[in-house]
Formats: C-alpha cells, structure tokens, sequence
C-alpha cells in the first residue's frame, strides 16, 4: 500500500491507521482535518530540535541556536523534507486544491508534515516522534553548512567581504514594474572594487536585494 511506503521513509508503522488518515487529510476535503495534529507537531518539531542542537552543537551561542531552530522548522525547510518523502502524493485534498496544484504548495506540505509528527505522538509517545523528527532532520543538518545556516544573502555577503577588509556592496534598482500594489523590482548588486555586479528581482526591494547579494555570494565563493 502506498501508505506502508510513506511509514517506510518515516520509519514508523501506525497501530492506529486513522491517525495517519487524519494527518494526511487537509481541511479542503473533509471537516475532520488535520490542523490540530498540526499544532501539537509544531510544538513537538520545536523541542526535538532545540534539544538536538543543545546536544550536538556545544559550541555555539544561544543566538545561533536560535537562528539553526528558526531555520529548521520554518515552511521552506519543513517542505523540501515533505518532498524528499512524497508526502504531496499521499494527501487528501479538495478539489480547488487538487487543480490548484495543493499537493506541492509549501505551506499544505509543511503543515501536514506537523501534522504527522504530531500523529506518531499519539499514535506511540514522544519518543516515537522524536525519531521521526530525527529520522528526517539529522541528514538534513549534515548536509548543511551549520555556521552559515539561516544567515540571509547580505548577511553572508556582508561578513565575506569583511573578513577580507573589503568594502561594501552598493545596492542599486535598476528598474521597477507593474502598479504600486503590484510592483515587482531589479536590483543591481555592485562591488565595484572587485569588478563584479549582480543583479536580482523581486515583489519588494529588500526581496530583490537579496537575490542580487546572493548571485554576487555565489560569485565570489565559485571564484575562492
């Protein structure tokens, strides 16, 4: 059965099937949903991963914890690993959803991927879902470069540049479009000691300025 595989990559096989129905099944498709599993799972992810971090990283500073947690439970994150597991395809979803393409929309993965958390809790105990959060997270850390993690574009750029006494970027938009309730923006990122510009779009400035320190990060680094 297609739910056997998902409880594969989980690596938790529920005693209570229905659970694992609930959990799966978004508020478009039936009045029993899976909202409530998703906030005990929420509260669930928060601690397994504040502890994990406490125990496996001594060495950083409460306020680097705090910005690895924040990174690890936001929706970006908590989607990719609902992808990596197909959880989309085991989804119940209404029918506007289903055409909407619902089955990959951050925000529906990530809320149901709580929501499972919080399903193997009361389907065994904490400990259970400990493992589960385990099970997904860990690799996903060891992939990841913990000391940069979570620091946006210009952070990183930023801090780059001064470790090697450089000076700053400048930030310049290039071009604005569409109505003002509907703007969307290019920015030029230029560093014009190293003779290198980079450019990025988006719905703000601030968005836009990120993707252009980011194109401008990425160049540098390729560059080491």
């Amino acid at each position: 059965m297609r739910s056997s595989a998902l409880c594969g990559k989980l690596g938790h096989v529920f005693r209570q099937p229905k659970l694992l129905e609930r959990a799966l099944t978004h508020r478009s498709y039936a009045a029993e949903h899976n909202e409530r599993l998703e906030f005990l799972g929420d509260a669930i992810l928060g601690c397994v991963i504040a502890r994990h971090l406490y125990d496996s990283y001594p060495q950083l500073s409460e306020g680097d914890l705090s910005r690895l947690r924040s990174n690890l439970v936001r929706e970006e994150t908590l989607a990719s690993l609902a992808l990596k597991i197909d959880l989309g395809s085991h989804l119940k979803l209404g029918e506007g959803e289903l055409r909407s393409g619902g089955a990959r929309r951050p925000s529906i993965l990530a809320d149901a991927l709580e929501a499972l958390i919080g399903a193997v809790m009361l389907d065994a105990d904490f400990a259970a879902s400990e493992q589960v959060v385990l099970k997904l997270f860990v690799p996903y850390l060891e992939e990841m470069d913990v000391q940069n993690l979570g620091k946006d574009a210009k952070t990183l750029l930023q801090e780059f540049l001064q470790g090697k006494h450089m000076p700053l970027p400048n930030y310049n938009v290039i071009a604005t479009q569409g109505e003002a309730h509907a703007q969307s923006f290019e920015v030029e990122c230029d560093l014009p000691s190293l003779g290198i510009s980079a450019r990025g779009s988006g719905t703000s400035r601030r968005n836009a300025e990120q993707q252009a320190a980011q194109a401008a990060y990425r160049r540098l680094t390729a560059a080491k």
